[in-house]
This record gives structure tokens, sequence and C-alpha cells, in this order.
């Protein structure tokens, strides 16, 4: 738990009046703007709020206050703590949910079962505090009341936030992979057409040879030799 002056402004209007700290030193220690100290110690702000001794409070010590009131450059520093709150670590499983809530998730998880089968059961049971039972029953439709259910948004339930589901979408996408994602892909022309196979090839001297044999028998038709004669 990172170290921070509790009520500021409480502490500014004790210090303003039970010292001789200057105010650019009361508002570097309480996070406030000089001026706002002026307003302060002239009446104008802050008005009616009670001054808080940070001394009681365990946020500074009389030796600090002294060496700042006899040195106007020095910069007073919070104490230390006496008592260490350790940081609260986030509660793993799933998300709790209000009991006026309860009865709309399995709609909820029809809707991201239906809109968003990338979500693995982990994250539907991160989003709307549910189990893989029921999650599995809503999937195969052997949910007791399957016949009843209608797939809505978890987020205009109030069972999820935006946030949240974006995030899971995200995380889920990222997991797929790569063919899954791109979807259906549009052939390139090269392959569209064959070029480079033998096949191909064959076809067009086929085709070469039949045009010969069409400008040969028109030339039959039309009777010319076909060796050339004495005047030519």
């Amino acid at each position: 738990m990172s170290n921070t002056l509790l009520m500021p402004k409480a502490t500014a209007i004790w210090l303003v009046d039970n010292t001789s700290l200057s105010f650019k030193q009361i508002a570097e220690f309480c996070s406030l703007h000089e001026l706002e100290v002026h307003a302060i110690a002239d009446g104008e702000a802050a008005q009616g709020i009670k001054g808080v001794d940070p001394v009681l409070t365990g946020q500074l010590t009389r030796e600090e206050i002294e060496r700042a009131q006899a040195d106007g450059g020095y910069k007073l520093k919070l104490a230390e703590p006496k008592v260490k709150i350790p940081a609260t670590k986030k509660r793993k499983g799933p998300r709790y949910t209000p009991v006026s809530r309860r009865q709309d998730r399995p709609n909820a998880i029809l809707w991201l079962v239906r809109n968003h089968p990338e979500l693995k059961d982990a994250a539907i049971m991160r989003l709307v505090g549910t189990t893989k039972t029921t999650i599995n029953a809503i999937r195969e439709r052997t949910h007791w009341n399957a016949a009843n259910l209608q797939p809505m948004d978890p987020v205009t339930l109030g069972l999820a936030s935006q946030i949240d589901l974006d995030m899971e979408v995200q995380a889920a996408a990222k997991d797929r992979p790569p063919e899954a994602a791109e979807g259906p892909r549009l052939l390139s022309p090269e392959e569209s057409v064959g070029l480079g196979g033998g096949a191909p090839a064959e076809e067009a001297e086929s085709d070469e040879l039949d045009a010969d044999a069409v400008f040969a028998k028109l030339r039959a038709m039309k009777g010319e030799d076909a060796e050339p004669t004495e005047e030519s």
C-alpha cells in the first residue's frame, strides 16, 4: 500500500493555523497549489472543513515540522506508517452475482455461447459467475428451462461490464489458430486459372494444333496448292 497523505485540505488548514511553515512547504506536502494554500489562509477556500493534526494521525512528526520551520527550503516527508496493511489480492473464482440477477444468468450464457463461440468456459464463468455444468447444459440444450431461455446480452442485464466482455473476447481471439481467425480466403489469379501446371500447357499445345488443322482445311477448300507455282 502506498504511503499517501490522508485528508490533504484538512491537514493544510491545521498546518496554516498551527505552524510557521511557508505556503510553498504546505502546498508541496499536501499536494495542493500554492495559491490554494493562500486562499485557505485568507479564509476564502476550504470553509467548513475542520483542520486535522497530522501528528495525531501518525503522518508527520514534531521533529519533521521543527526541521521544516527552521529551513524554509526543506520539504516535509511523510512518516513511515506504524502498521503496514498488505495489499489485497484479487480473489480468484467465479464472479459474484447478486441474487436479483441470478435468474438472468442462463439467458446471458446462451447469448455468449451463440454470439461468441470462441469464449472458453472459464471466460464465461468469469463474466457471469456460473459453473461448467450450467454452461454445458445450456450449450447441449439439456438445461431444465432450455425451452424458455432467450439469449440476452450480459452487459444489458448488468451481469458484466462492456470492458470485461471486450477483454475476454480479445483474449479468446488471440488464442484462436490463424486459419480460424482468417476465415475463407479468395484464390489468387494464378491458383484460379492453374498457371504453371502441366495440364494447362498441354491444353495450350492442343489448341495450337487444332488451329493449324483448321487453316489447312480452309486452304484446301479454296483450292490452294501445297507447292508454289512457277509464276510465284
